[in-house]
């Protein structure tokens, strides 16, 4: 089983935030930054790639990456460019999670996408995005983004690009992980469902004559530490209910670690058993106890899950 590694969802809206940000993961011993992606959202957030590439002047050790960006509202040709370049600045410490969102179709008409078409899109992007970045000249005849003798300058600092990681649950989504991904990262399921998944990846793998030890399992796990377990679940609650803009209760129950270190440890643990080899937090709850749940984290869960 692969070692695991664990970062953290995050934002970096100010220079000196995303200073402080880095500092702190490397200090406290997370592998690994990560932000979301969307264009219009209940609540406010901020461009990812531009995010990402104000961190990478930050940091020398910690990788970088999207959880998960929604590939298929812009064009994957701009895409690549904007990635090769934030993998250049990150030294090569960049992986790009992509997934197809789809929980407010309102985005995609705002992007001029037809929203039946993200999973399409999402494939075929894919496939440029992976062309582009070996430096060639591509031709590529795509329903959605044709191109014809496109060479793209310079090269990501990882050969043939950042790993890409697919997100997603249903089955499109996990045979396209199989077919296509460096990795998959999963949220808002169980370790059960995730088995699942992660069964449905490997036979599609295998049936594409992949070899299934090149894909990476990720997942990216809601989580509060309290003194009790109604305590985190409250201020989880809360929190994800806001973001989510619905009653996200029963969610919580199901879908996060909350209480103890202890109880959080062995929520991760099921996932552990599912070869989950990347975790990222997604640390729920005000933001003015964030150093303090980070901190909680290191210090008490970190050495249950060695």
């Amino acid at each position: 089983m692969k070692e695991l590694q664990v970062g953290v969802m995050t934002g970096f809206p100010d220079p000196e935030s995303a200073k402080q940000n880095v500092e702190q993961a490397e200090a406290l011993g997370f592998k690994s930054l990560w932000v979301g992606d969307h264009v219009a959202f209940p609540v406010p957030i901020l461009d990812s790639l531009a995010q990402l590439a104000l961190a990478s002047a930050y940091t020398q050790s910690v990788t970088l990456g999207t959880c998960v960006y929604l590939l298929p509202l812009r064009h994957p040709t701009l895409v690549a460019k904007q990635v090769a370049t934030i993998d250049k600045m990150a030294g090569g410490r960049l992986v790009l999670g992509v997934g197809v969102g789809g929980e407010f179709p309102n985005e995609y008409a705002a992007c001029g996408v037809p929203v039946g078409e993200r999973g399409a899109r999402l494939t075929e992007g894919i496939g440029v995005l992976k062309a582009l970045w070996s430096g060639g000249s591509v031709t590529h005849n795509g329903k959605f983004y044709p191109l014809k003798d496109v060479q793209m300058l310079p090269e990501p600092e990882q050969e043939g690009g950042p790993p890409i990681w697919c997100g997603g649950r249903s089955d499109a989504a996990l045979k396209r992980a199989g077919r296509l991904a460096d990795g998959y990262i999963s949220y808002a399921i169980d370790a059960n469902r995730y088995r699942q998944s992660r069964m449905t990846i490997e036979e599609e793998a295998s049936s594409a004559g992949r070899d299934d030890g090149s894909i990476t399992y990720g997942h990216m796990l809601f989580t509060r530490l309290g003194k009790t377990y109604e305590e985190a679940h409250d201020a989880a609650t809360a929190h994800l209910s806001k973001r989510y803009a619905m009653d996200f209760g029963p969610a919580a129950k199901k879908y996060a670690a909350l209480g103890r270190p202890a109880d959080v440890a062995e929520v991760i643990s099921r996932f552990r058993e599912e070869k989950v080899s990347h975790l990222v937090l997604d640390l729920t709850g005000p933001l003015s106890d964030r150093e303090e749940q980070l901190r909680w984290f290191s210090e008490d869960v970190m050495p249950l899950l060695r």
